[in-house]
């Protein structure tokens, strides 16, 4: 017998969909796919349009910041905000505090896109949250934020 063989009927050694972290992991790729399938039209993602609602709540952030708050990788970062500019959606304006910074702004061509994208959001989500009642929906996400505002700042 291998001492380092797991034994599948250890408590913790459940199916996958016991676990919730994976739970979690598995619906958030879920959620990824639904979004992006929305926004396929547009030829942005998921994490395009993340930032245009942080800049949508926001006079503009430098890229670290955007970069911190989002969890993105920096370099990434710059890439998003690449496509976002070449689509006319954002843009870098100096900073009026450090001239050797650049703040990133959303147009309002950005503006109008997230007006116009809003209601792919909302079908994404519905169709992702389908199997729950409205009430059952809210718990979810109130649930969801105490854990964002608690893990993610």
């Amino acid at each position: 017998m291998n001492p380092d063989a797991i034994d599948a009927q250890e408590p913790w050694m459940r199916g996958l969909h016991s676990d919730t972290g994976y739970l979690l992991y598995r619906i958030g790729l879920r959620s990824g796919q639904l979004f992006n399938a929305f926004l396929q039209e547009s030829g942005l993602r998921l994490r395009h349009y993340a930032l245009l609602r942080y800049l949508a709540t926001s006079e503009g952030a430098l890229q670290r910041e955007l970069s911190a708050q989002l969890g993105y990788d920096p370099s990434a970062i710059v890439g998003l905000v690449d496509d976002l500019e070449k689509l006319g959606f954002a843009e870098r304006r100096p900073s009026p505090d450090d001239r050797r910074s650049r703040i990133v702004a959303l147009t309002e061509n950005g503006r109008t896109f997230l007006r116009d994208s809003h209601e792919a959001g909302r079908r994404a989500t519905n169709a992702l949250l389908q199997p729950l009642d409205p009430a059952d929906r809210d718990t979810l996400h109130t649930l969801l934020q105490r854990i964002a505002e608690t893990e993610l700042g």
